[in-house]
């Protein structure tokens, strides 16, 4: 018997159902994976995970599994409500702000309880060479300039503000093919991380770039390129975060369990 179920984007059939208080995590990261698997195990809830199925074949998590959009806010509402959720997880990406906004404001509307999960960003060390930008779009007006080979890790949702950029050349990493125009002047690799350090400095020098775009994701899966720049002293325009919640969030999964534990 396959032990990830997946559902469609409506809701969760009749093996879920049971006495025990329903759980959603809203995932997608690897915080979302462990928690999943460490609920699925357990005979005191029913974890329910949701992915936005913007990764054509996603890493399932323990348990049952439903992947796409709800619908905005009141989809949201009708899911949670329908589905008799007790609590809801966010451990969506740092940049998903769109969904946690949605969370919030759903799970306020219905009184229920809302655990932030959000691991720590990155920070510069004093080898590091960061020059942080707001949002894609100022980190593509400051590199686009002729004689700069650009190394651009910001996955494919935000790649539509460099497609007008015609002077720099841009060596373009994604999972999936982005569906957005690339740089006049690109090269287009398919991987999924982790990535390992050796493999990031060989990268690096062979495409001989000058400078790396990335999201602060925080994390180890794509750590290794900034371990990269630090070591062939490569500037690095980190796009910030965004603000996700307005109410207080917690960094590793051991802290969710805490409180779900207090909750339940």
């Amino acid at each position: 018997m396959n032990p990830n179920k997946v559902t469609d984007m409506r809701s969760v059939t009749e093996p879920t159902r049971s006495c025990a208080p329903r759980v959603l995590i809203l995932g997608g990261t690897s915080e979302a994976s462990e928690l999943a698997t460490e609920l699925a195990a357990r005979t005191d809830v029913t974890v329910i995970s949701s992915l936005a199925g913007r990764v054509s074949q996603p890493r399932l998590p323990a348990g049952i599994v439903r992947v796409g959009g709800f619908g905005g806010v009141a989809g949201l509402i009708s899911y949670l409500r329908d589905e008799k959720i007790g609590v809801v997880i966010d451990a969506t990406h740092p940049f998903a702000s769109k969904i946690s906004g949605n969370a919030e404001l759903a799970c306020t509307a219905l009184s229920l309880p809302l655990i932030a999960l959000e691991r720590a960003p990155w920070e510069p060390n004093e080898h590091d060479c960061w020059y942080t930008v707001p949002d894609a779009q100022a980190a593509a007006s400051m590199v686009n300039h002729k004689h700069n080979r650009v190394f651009l890790s910001i996955g494919r949702q935000e790649l539509g503000a460099f497609s007008n950029c015609n002077d720099a050349w841009f060596l373009v990493r994604s999972i999936d093919a982005p569906g957005e125009t690339l740089p006049a002047n690109s090269k287009l690799i398919l991987k999924r991380g982790p990535f390992h350090l050796d493999d990031e400095l060989q990268m690096l020098r062979t495409e001989s770039i000058s400078l790396i775009v990335s999201k602060n994701s925080g994390g180890t899966a794509t750590y290794s390129k900034i371990e990269a720049a630090r070591t062939l002293r490569i500037p690095v325009v980190m796009i910030d975060r965004p603000m996700k919640h307005s109410a207080p969030v917690v960094s590793q999964p051991v802290h969710v369990l805490q409180k779900l534990a207090q909750l339940l």
